[in-house]
């Protein structure tokens, strides 16, 4: 695919071309979470309609910010991470995430994103070589577990 163009020359103006929407941003923030599959991204507890979830991850694919994997070849499925490119976001997440703490009441950050409770990066676990993606009955429970209150 071709460069993407450019509104202007604004780096601000750029990033958002490439990821500023909401949809994109809550894929990063799943795919830091440490959520793999389609199916575990389309249980983010925002409610992400399916349509825009495939097509916001081919774009981040094209823009080189996540690569996708089959992990199943009958039918074929994926496994989505971040690529270096991709990763450069977390600090963006985190900034977006302590402003919202510090100004949006009833919000929380996700247990992943703390400092104290991680030892690796979100979105830098790995697998056991040849080991599945989480199941998505996992994914559902975690995301119950971590949904943000509605206070």
């Amino acid at each position: 695919m071709g460069a993407m163009k450019r509104r202007s020359a604004c780096p601000v103006a750029c990033a958002l071309d490439l990821a500023g929407d909401k949809w994109t941003l809550l894929v990063v923030r799943d795919l830091l979470r440490g959520r793999q599959t389609y199916g575990a991204l389309a249980d983010s507890p925002e409610g992400i309609p399916t349509n825009i979830l495939a097509d916001r991850l081919r774009r981040l694919e094209e823009g080189g910010m996540v690569k996708a994997t089959p992990y199943q070849q009958r039918p074929v499925r994926y496994a989505y991470a971040l690529t270096a490119k991709g990763l450069g976001l977390e600090e963006v997440m985190r900034a977006f995430g302590r402003w919202g703490t510090k100004h949006l009441r009833g919000t929380r950050v996700f247990p992943e994103f703390s400092s104290s409770s991680r030892s690796s990066p979100p979105g830098t676990r790995s697998r056991a070589p040849g080991a599945s993606p989480p199941s998505r009955p996992a994914a559902r429970a975690r995301a119950r577990a971590a949904a943000p209150s509605r206070r």
